[in-house]
């Protein structure tokens, strides 16, 4: 799809992924655009028109989670739609793992054999909680095999978050600080693809590449729900041909 993101990474034959923006679609605004969340007030047909628009180049109907912010992980050959979860895995060709995001970090990844694929919805409260960790495991591959590629996010200059924020990620990680600037009034800027970057690395990943976008920043392309509190969702979808 034009209006898509394939992702630079060096993943094997058999692997596919692609993270949508909010361009194209029929959503009206608040949602203008390419909307594929259900939940975020939108015309229901308006949101079934594009999540139609977006099968057209999936081998199946991506499996819809209930995210909430956890370190669930489930394994979507066997997980009914609506599932609370924010993270899912396959190892069964043709099923398509999805996590939506409008700010938070999506994080794909898979094993250099397209034996096992995955991705996480990492927010700031799961990356913190440890839902790389929590997929990681699920898939049952050692880092060393894996890859991950971390998709459009809100920016190091527009992440602003609370001191109690930075000491979570500190006290779990002391060189975690190196991810957090110091902003206005109290406030930090948070580098949200720095500190995944860093979980990863913990778990033996080292092949780890990613989208050099800000959701906020660029309205045109991307929802913010940061920037516009109403409004749409992206996905990022893997699955193993």
């Amino acid at each position: 799809m034009s209006n898509c993101i394939l992702p630079d990474w060096p993943a094997p034959l058999g692997v596919r992924a692609l993270a949508t923006t909010r361009r194209g679609g029929v959503s009206r605004a608040p949602w203008r655009g390419f909307n594929l969340g259900a939940h975020v007030g939108d015309d229901p047909q308006a949101v079934a028109a594009n999540r139609a628009l977006l099968r057209r180049d999936l081998p199946a109907e991506p499996v819809w989670l209930s995210q909430v912010h956890g370190i669930r992980c489930v394994d979507a050959a066997i997980t009914e739609p609506g599932t609370e979860a924010d993270a899912s895995f396959t190892r069964q060709r043709g099923v398509v793992c999805a996590v939506l995001t409008a700010d938070c970090l999506p994080v794909l990844l898979c094993d250099e054999r397209a034996t096992v694929v995955g991705v996480a919805h990492a927010g700031w409260r799961g990356l913190v909680a440890g839902v790389i960790e929590s997929t990681v495991a699920a898939m049952g591959e050692p880092g060393t095999r894996l890859m991950a590629w971390l998709g459009p996010a809100i920016g190091p200059r527009a992440f602003e978050v609370g001191g109690e924020v930075r000491e979570l990620f500190v006290g779990h990680d002391p060189d975690a600080a190196s991810a957090f600037a110091v902003g206005a009034d109290g406030k930090w800027l948070c580098d949200i693809h720095q500190l995944a970057r860093r979980r990863l690395d913990a778990l033996g990943i080292r092949r780890i590449t990613g989208a050099d976008s800000c959701t906020l920043s660029d309205a045109a392309s991307f929802f913010s729900y940061r920037r516009d509190g109403v409004t749409g969702r992206m996905t990022s979808l893997i699955w193993l041909d």
